[in-house]
């Protein structure tokens, strides 16, 4: 039986039904290949920044105009709402794929036993209790995971750090002992950002330490905390654009960018 494969999809990836009719879509190929495949996602297009800046204007301010010290109460209100986004695209994706005769359950980092370290504002995850995941996967279910959240003190919905739904998927890939695929809205990792350097290089193969590296250096294109845990787990790494090889089958997709210890032989063939 293939290892397990770990699919991400980021917030861009499923800012439309179009768009999360394609995550489907890419899914089911997997499951057509005899993949066994678990899913995180991100909440749909810029939701986390619409339901921020709802709260910031709720915000009481203080007779100086400065901005209230945040409570214990207001983090955890502030990590239930944000978490919201992440839940709508689980259980949509889930429904996408229920709709085409593809058995999948949503979780919430919660549900799917994220367990993290600390409570409300920046937490870290501290492990993950995939048993329940693991018997969906051999049974044939897809889990989809909302991204970005994890289990605190007393059962309650606490966030990681933005762009936190990275970290998911690489912990989620090094539990389950999968291979991780980062589909985003760039063709993969480039030297330099190439929205604002005309002639930026897409690096096609390079490895956990160079990719911790760009991370580090303010490359987005994956978290740096998720960079660093792929790079101490071994987590093998696809970087990708989401509509690499759906829109038009037919023709030839860019490669993206493999992310793997320097000993591993880069995969033959194209893109997954």
């Amino acid at each position: 039986m293939s290892p397990p494969l770990v699919l991400k999809f980021g917030g861009t990836s499923l800012a439309s039904p179009a768009r999360a009719r394609l995550a489907a879509q890419r899914v089911e190929r997997h499951v057509a290949q005899g993949r066994r495949v678990a899913v995180v996602v991100s909440a749909p297009g810029r939701t986390t920044d619409l339901v921020l800046r709802w709260l910031g204007e709720l915000e009481e301010k203080d007779t100086g105009g400065e901005v209230a010290v945040r409570s214990v109460e207001r983090e955890r209100e502030r990590d239930r709402a944000v978490a919201r986004g992440e839940d709508l695209s689980a259980a949509c994706l889930a429904f996408a794929l229920s709709s085409r005769g593809i058995a999948a359950r949503s979780f919430t980092g919660p549900e799917a036993g994220i367990q993290v370290s600390r409570d409300h504002g920046n937490s870290q995850i501290a492990g993950i209790r995939a048993e329940q995941l693991l018997e969906l996967l051999e049974g044939g279910t897809i889990p989809v995971v909302s991204g970005f959240q994890g289990e605190g003190a007393g059962g309650e919905t606490v966030l990681l750090s933005r762009g936190g739904s990275d970290i998911t998927a690489v912990a989620l890939a090094a539990t389950l002992g999968a291979e991780c695929h980062l589909v985003t809205d760039v063709a993969g990792v480039y030297d330099a950002d190439p929205r604002t350097t005309p002639g930026a290089r897409l690096l096609p193969h390079l490895s956990h330490h160079a990719l911790v590296r760009l991370a580090e250096s303010g490359a987005r294109v994956v978290h740096p905390e998720a960079a660093r845990l792929a790079r101490r787990d071994r987590v093998p790494l696809w970087i990708y654009h989401f509509q690499d090889g759906l829109l038009d089958p037919g023709a030839r997709a860019p490669e993206g960018s493999r992310v793997q210890a320097p000993e591993a032989a880069a995969l033959a063939g194209g893109l997954p």
